[in-house]
């Protein structure tokens, strides 16, 4: 059958078609990119390769199903199925992979809340992975509302180390953090048993800004520890509060 009679561009036949939807199951990503790239725009117009996209992604027994999902995401109301499977490969070992993914369903997200909804939900159940890059993603959305603030404080309590960090990440671009949030921080940044932990939230305060006294003491105490690491991260956050002009004695906020 000739390509055009399916609805497909005249520049491709069936085996072509064909082609390209296995180069999804391969390990060669530069292949699997290609092939993504080919389809995303055949299906934009082709309502047929939109079916046969849609059943290659419930059909049973292939070993990569996110690249059709990915395909399917950068069309208009991508399908349920679709979406499951790319909330699903947030969870893929590989970073650039999960990297693209986020991007993906930041755009999709930017016209659906309820796929911010369900990164919020994601960043309390998921997997590590799931949780940082759910993480990520509301960071990179520019949100400002409680719902999300709330869940970036609640993924403070992760018990992922990974994931913690990721919180902390995110909150340093929180200006609407309220003096419990700015405490939340400042008790990770006093008592976690993870060192990347501590150092990322003294720099997410520093970032914030207007330092409480105990704050600052806590960093010039640990400006002079004998750990490097520690005395490098509580340095980076005095430098960056004086920046801001308020590192010094009078300038610390007491609330």
């Amino acid at each position: 059958m000739a390509a055009e009679r399916r609805g497909l561009t005249v520049e491709f036949d069936d085996r072509h078609i064909d082609a390209l939807i296995a180069d999804l199951d391969r390990q060669d990503k530069p292949a699997i990119r290609a092939a993504v790239d080919k389809l995303s725009a055949l299906a934009a117009e082709s309502p047929r390769l939109r079916e046969l996209l849609h059943h290659r992604l419930t059909e049973s027994g292939h070993k990569n199903y996110w690249p059709v999902a990915y395909v399917l995401g950068h069309l208009p109301e991508p399908s349920g199925a679709a979406m499951r499977t790319l909330f699903d490969a947030l969870d893929h070992r590989e970073a650039d992979i999960r990297w693209a993914i986020a991007l993906l369903l930041i755009r999709i997200a930017k016209m659906d809340r309820a796929i911010v909804d369900r990164l919020m939900d994601l960043s309390a159940a998921g997997t590590a992975n799931q949780k940082r890059m759910a993480l990520y993603c509301m960071r990179d959305l520019a949100l400002t509302d409680s719902a999300s603030r709330s869940a970036l404080l609640g993924a403070l309590g992760d018990s992922d180390a990974t994931v913690r960090v990721a919180a902390a990440i995110c909150l340093r671009l929180r200006p609407d953090l309220d003096t419990a949030g700015r405490n939340a921080l400042l008790r990770i940044y006093a008592e976690d048993a993870e060192a990347k932990v501590r150092h990322t939230a003294a720099i997410a305060l520093a970032h914030l800004g207007e330092p409480t006294a105990e704050f600052v003491a806590a960093l010039r105490t640990n400006s002079e520890s004998e750990d490097r690491e520690t005395r490098k991260a509580a340095l980076a956050a005095l430098e960056l509060l004086k920046k801001r002009g308020s590192a010094s004695s009078g300038g610390a906020s007491s609330r």
